[in-house]
């Protein structure tokens, strides 16, 4: 008689057997040892049993390198919840005794994301729920992404569906994933990629049902335009690492009165950015110009600019600087809290970010871009800020900046200065698929934050969050 030690991942078996024939029909991934009663090898027994079970691991191997479909499922769940003492703008009629008040609460978003590949093509569905705890309705379902792509010969391709977007620094495009619910865009995409080229082509039409009759009118739907077509082109240089994007976006917006005059008006946008990696540097900057008219039919002339350097250190410390402009409307009424100021523009010079992901460049309070101005109309931005990040342990990531905010517009009887914001964050990965965020900001506002934004005698606004993200893949299979 033998005694055969099994082994595989994290489990031994001793057996005792006769029949020696049988070990050479071990699964893949369990290793015989083979030792007679007296602790004497059986001799070419054991090679047997190796080459064995390596033949076997090798065919599994060459099977799964040969398959030709792939499907996974994974889970995405996002616990996020605010402290927040004083913040966005109000209604001073309406809570005229909340300037001392706090606002907690805890939202959750949950992403279930299902992945189809086989050669050249891939599909993809995402179904979200997201919440605040204890809301009603939070049962709801809806489909976050949903498309499918076919990559031909030569670099080229075509995507349709529901798509979430990211272009660059997502300054313009982007899914603005720190809100709850995100961005998506219905549309076909297609494009050539190759060689340090990318080119994209992006085509969407919005309407609101399907329509039999009363013609195509679009009006509070899930994107704020009826068309766009959209021109993207990248190129990274040879052997030097600079990246130039070029983007060209023209949009359709709903005009007119429903069965009566109703047209799109049609504003463009313009501009690049540019990434630069020079020794210990990251450089990025950017520009974009709009044109056209809003959906009064109002002229758009608007800019805005942007500057980052970010310097290496070393692996636990990087530096950063950088600057924003961005255009305002020549003139803003800024009547006192509670009274009226109505001011006609013949022309707009107030740009506006588009869809992009917002959170990421003006402040983590989201003031500016993420809510309006009084009135509708916006002095612009000047956002100069320093900051540092820091990797000061294993798992552990830090960050901090501080950010002066100024009107890009002049303001009659009102300083330019908005405020000054401090933010810190904290974010630990407890494994692989989870981590910890936390974050608080701090700021210290004047007398021109508080009547642009209509908010409440006390300009230090304190802001505290956390998030949770658990990211596991449930199950990947491949044939």
């Amino acid at each position: 008689m033998n005694i055969v030690n099994l082994r595989t991942d994290g489990l031994a078996i001793r057996v005792a057997t006769t029949a020696v024939a049988a070990l050479l029909l071990l699964p893949s991934g369990v290793r015989a040892e083979v030792v007679r009663a007296d602790g004497f090898l059986p001799p070419g027994l054991v090679s047997q049993v190796h080459n064995s079970t390596n033949v076997q691991s090798d065919s599994t191997a060459q099977k799964t390198a040969n398959a030709k479909n792939q499907f996974s499922i994974s889970l995405g769940h996002l616990t996020h919840g605010e402290v927040r003492a004083g913040g966005l703008p109000r209604d001073p009629a309406l809570h005229q005794n909340m300037a001392d008040e706090v606002a907690n609460f805890i939202m959750g978003r949950t992403r279930l994301t299902f992945d189809f590949r086989r050669d050249k093509l891939e599909a993809k569905a995402v179904a979200q729920n997201q919440a605040v705890w204890g809301a009603k309705g939070n049962t709801a379902l809806a489909i976050y992404e949903a498309w499918a792509r076919y990559s031909a010969k030569m670099g080229l391709f075509a995507q349709l569906g529901r798509i979430a977007l990211s272009y660059d620094d997502e300054r313009i495009i982007g899914p603005n994933d720190w809100a709850m619910a995100s961005k998506t865009h219905d549309l076909i995409r297609a494009g050539y990629e190759g060689h340090g080229h990318k080119a994209h082509v992006l085509l969407a039409y919005n309407q609101n049902v399907e329509n039999l009759t009363t013609g195509t009118y679009y009006i509070d739907g899930a994107q704020q335009y009826k068309s766009m077509q959209t021109l993207w082109y990248h190129f990274d240089v040879p052997k030097v690492p600079v990246g130039i994007s070029l983007l060209f976006m023209n949009l359709g917006l709903q005009a007119g009165i429903p069965d009566e005059n109703e047209h799109q008006e049609h504003q463009q946008l313009i501009g690049g950015y540019l990434n630069a990696h020079p020794w210990r540097l990251t450089l990025e900057g950017s520009y974009y110009r709009q044109m056209g008219h809003n959906e009064n039919g109002k002229k758009i002339n608007a800019w805005m600019a942007s500057g980052k350097a970010s310097l290496t250190l070393s692996k636990a410390c990087t530096l950063q600087a950088g600057y924003d402009y961005i255009s305002g409307d020549d003139y803003v009424a800024v009547p006192k809290p509670g009274g009226l100021g109505t001011p006609e523009h013949k022309e707009i010079k107030g740009f506006t970010s588009l869809y992009g992901s917002r959170h990421k460049f003006y402040g983590v309070m989201d003031y500016f871009y993420e809510s309006a101005y009084l009135n509708g109309f916006t002095p612009g931005l000047q956002n100069a800020y320093v900051g540092v990040k820091l990797a000061p342990m294993n798992r552990l990531n830090a960050k901090a900046s501080y950010h002066y905010m100024a009107t890009a517009t002049k303001l009659e009887g009102l300083s330019r200065t908005l405020g000054h914001d401090l933010e810190v964050e904290a974010s630990y990965r407890l494994a692989s698929d989870v981590s910890l965020s936390v974050g608080f900001a701090y700021m210290n506002g004047t007398e021109t934050m508080n009547r642009l934004k209509q908010g409440t005698s006390k300009q230090n606004v304190k802001w505290g969050w956390f998030s949770l993200v658990v990211t596991p893949s449930l199950f990947t299979t491949k044939w």
